[in-house]
């Protein structure tokens, strides 16, 4: 099917603004932030109880933290989010609305964290970073939601993270893993199909590359490439991608792979969607229910 009509404007938009990979990384972040916070329609966040900022260990040094409270008595589930941004951009602001739609409609303690990005920390540092914060949030289930379910999740590049965290901190109850990025080398019909003009395109994909990466990075290193890990007991997972994504196929190679490994999957491809959908409720009827939809999976899995 086409591109949800209802995404046009918004692709228009994007594609008048300069590229992502002609920009430097301090650009690219500044740009990211307009379009995902400057740019979103005021009222339009999930309300919750409350919003609180935190701090969280990571590998090298304490990461911040946002924590976002449900409506209600607890004890709750608590779930850790990672943001997108190709482990280079986003942050704690630009993926808000995501975790607020989380925590409302799990009824979850989010635990939203802002790991280090490269070019700056080069790989695998996000994903120590990532491992060590489910690490110390797990041992402090007390002080956020309180009951003894634990959940990750994460978009893109915060998938990717997710989905290493699962790889190995054991006791995760469950995983929603959004258009996540799950091997760096590979070959998927659809990088090619959709490399260009769906938002993320493969100059971009390039460009994040050159960024966290070195020339003896190890590409299939499980802790940049989850598909490569140990899958033998992974946790549930809700796995979501979208039609016209270049990370479609590799999304759901690592569907197949965790159920070839024993592992209870929702997968589900959106058709007529992009690459971050996720963040487009605003803007299409058609994001908002997909959004609501694979909540909703992932709730059921904390919530069996």
């Amino acid at each position: 099917m086409p591109v949800d009509p209802q995404l046009a404007p918004l692709l228009k938009l994007i594609e008048g603004g300069i590229p992502l990979h002609e920009l430097s990384p301090v650009e690219a972040r500044a740009s990211y932030r307009k379009l995902t916070v400057d740019f979103r329609p005021p009222g339009t966040m999930a309300e919750v109880a409350s919003v609180q900022d935190d701090k969280v260990a990571g590998a090298e040094g304490a990461l911040a933290a946002k924590v976002y409270r449900p409506e209600g008595d607890g004890p709750v589930p608590t779930v850790v989010l990672f943001h997108g941004g190709g482990f280079v951009i986003g942050d704690l602001d630009t993926h808000e609305a995501m975790a607020r739609s989380v925590c409302r409609d799990t009824r979850s303690v989010v635990v939203a964290v802002d790991y280090r990005l490269a070019p700056e920390a080069k790989a695998p540092a996000a994903a120590e970073d990532a491992i060590a914060a489910v690490r110390d949030i797990q041992s402090r289930l007390g002080e956020y939601g309180g009951s003894e379910v634990l959940g990750v999740t994460g978009d893109s590049a915060g998938g990717n993270l997710a989905a290493v965290a699962a790889q190995h901190v054991p006791g995760i109850a469950a995983q929603l893993l959004i258009y996540p990025t799950t091997t760096v080398l590979g070959d998927f019909p659809s990088r090619e199909e959709n490399a260009h003009g769906y938002f993320l395109d493969a100059p971009t994909l390039l460009w994040f590359l050159t960024q966290f990466s070195v020339a003896d990075t190890d590409l299939n290193d499980p802790r940049t490439s989850p598909l490569h890990g140990n899958l033998e007991g992974q946790p549930p997972a809700v796995v979501i991608t979208a039609e016209f994504d270049p990370l479609r196929d590799e999304g759901i190679a690592y569907a197949e792979a965790l159920v070839a490994a024993g592992a209870q999957v929702h997968q589900h491809t959106y058709p007529g969607l992009i690459h971050g959908f996720f963040d487009m409720g605003p803007w299409s009827a058609t994001c908002q229910q997909a959004i609501d939809e694979s909540i909703a999976l992932f709730a059921s899995l904390l919530r069996p």
